[in-house]
């Protein structure tokens, strides 16, 4: 009711003409500062997941001098500011050369793209050649990062809260974090210290649906996980294919790490799926370069509609996307298309060089701290660690908290960053691990900073020890 103010006739009171005024529903403003209350903000923003990568790049900013073990980022020595003029070159001379004349050059570049991505038959084809993954393109979408493709699986797929996404514990904050911003409380399946073992993931989903809840997905690094290191053994795979198939749930493979890890990598779950189980969430941050934020989802899973037409999953998170940022980056994915284009789409050969080096990197830190913690003192101390046969991390456990007031003091006191492992826990947990980056750093950074680290451990003990 226009007039009255309220929903309804019925609803219209004798306040309404009375000589008492209504009292408005909230206070009156204030002669205050203009200011909003953290508390009637979404709870996301209040959220330890979405703080804790806060205040670890603050700590890294504070402590310029430290070694820091902390970015999972490549490393920049490989990369060369006139390359992204070369790439973007040759992906127009690539249009040229199949027929696209100046003005749809220039409209490819400058102009809004297509929201499901302008280069998806060269990421089909990169696919077909370096992961024996044959999906056609339309079944692509291109994302700004991995980090949107996790966000458009989660929107699409938890569609109330009966539903339930299950993830690794621990886990890539990522996931987790874009889960929050949803309202989606995950549902986490402990790793074991050996790795994933799928009678848990079992286990959680029958407790769900006791619960009267619908498991939906599982969400999986199988290759060098970030946070763990882990790797996923090829049985073990087959075996959660199979169970995906008997409880009819999908598995949402995030594996950013194979490109850039030495040696033969194992199948991933996509290229070895059957029965369209596996939607594949991909990133070329690792692969190619981490500032073009280009990623992309290959969602091959039919979608049946209430007038019994059947489209792709695909189709369904591009009308996502198309409402959150409306299509990915023509400039971005150019520079992307032209290094494949210069790798004939095998991205496996463009990081051979930099998978032999990350292998180093990993090699030289386990070795390191071998040295600085020799067998008998490791047992004494109850100092372990993880070895990890690729990717960018490895976990290590300590005998004391390794919270945020351990790591400034490890900052502060003796110039090394790590990562709280318990960033990576959505139920708690890992309160004795520490999590270390080895990506990033030169070889005698490396070395440097693992005796850092041991004399900070060493004292540390003593400290927890009183």
């Amino acid at each position: 009711m226009a007039l009255t103010g309220t929903p309804s006739v019925a609803e219209a009171s004798a306040a309404l003409v009375g000589a008492e005024p209504a009292q408005p529903p909230h206070p009156a403003p204030t002669s205050q500062p203009a200011g909003l209350l953290k508390a009637e903000l979404h709870g996301s923003v209040s959220d330890p997941v979405l703080d804790t990568m806060n205040f670890l790049n603050e700590v890294t900013t504070r402590y310029p001098q430290a070694i820091s073990f902390a970015p999972g980022r490549p490393y920049e020595g490989f990369f060369d500011t006139e390359q992204i003029f070369t790439h973007l070159r040759r992906y127009v001379d690539h249009l040229e050369a199949q027929g696209a004349s100046p003005e749809q050059v220039r409209s490819t570049l400058f102009q809004y793209g297509p929201a499901g991505g302008q280069i998806r038959e060269l990421i089909a084809d990169s696919l077909r050649k370096d992961e024996n993954t044959d999906v056609a393109p339309e079944s692509i979408v291109v994302t700004v990062g991995c980090q949107e493709a996790m966000f458009l699986a989660v929107r699409a797929l938890i569609a109330g809260p009966e539903d339930v996404l299950l993830v690794s514990s621990p886990c890539y904050v990522g996931i987790t974090g874009a889960a929050r911003l949803l309202d989606v409380t995950p549902t986490a399946v402990p790793e074991r210290e050996s790795g994933f073992d799928c009678a848990d993931l079992e286990a959680a989903i029958l407790a769900e649906r006791a619960r009267g809840r619908r498991p939906r997905a599982f969400y999986v690094i199988p290759d060098h996980s970030n946070p763990s290191g882990t790797t996923m053994p090829l049985q073990t795979r087959l075996d959660l294919l199979d169970l995906a198939q008997r409880h009819d749930i999908l598995l949402l493979e995030d594996s950013p790490y194979r490109m850039v890890s030495p040696g033969q990598q194992l199948p991933t779950l996509k290229s070895l799926d059957q029965h369209r189980r596996v939607v594949q969430l991909g990133s070329l941050s690792k692969t190619l370069f981490p500032g073009a934020r280009v990623g992309y989802v290959v969602a091959d899973q039919p979608v049946v509609g209430a007038d019994d037409t059947t489209g792709l999953l695909a189709d369904e998170l591009t009308k996502i996307k198309s409402m959150i940022t409306v299509n990915t980056s023509a400039v971005s994915q150019a520079v992307v298309a032209g290094m494949l284009l210069a790798a004939d789409g095998r991205t496996s050969e463009l990081n051979s060089e930099t998978a032999a080096y990350y292998g180093d990197a990993m090699r030289v830190t386990l070795e390191e701290l071998a040295k600085q913690f020799p067998a008998a003192e490791r047992e004494a101390l109850g100092v372990r660690w993880n070895e990890p046969t690729g990717g960018f991390f490895l976990s290590l456990t300590v005998p004391f908290q390794a919270d945020n007031a351990a790591l400034i003091r490890s900052a502060e006191e003796f110039g090394v960053i790590w990562t709280p492992m318990s960033y990576f826990y959505p139920d708690g947990g890992g309160e004795h691990t520490v999590r270390l980056s080895v990506s990033y750093l030169t070889h005698q950074e490396i070395a440097d900073g693992a005796e850092r680290l041991a004399h900070f451990i060493k004292s540390q003990s003593q400290t927890a020890r009183g």
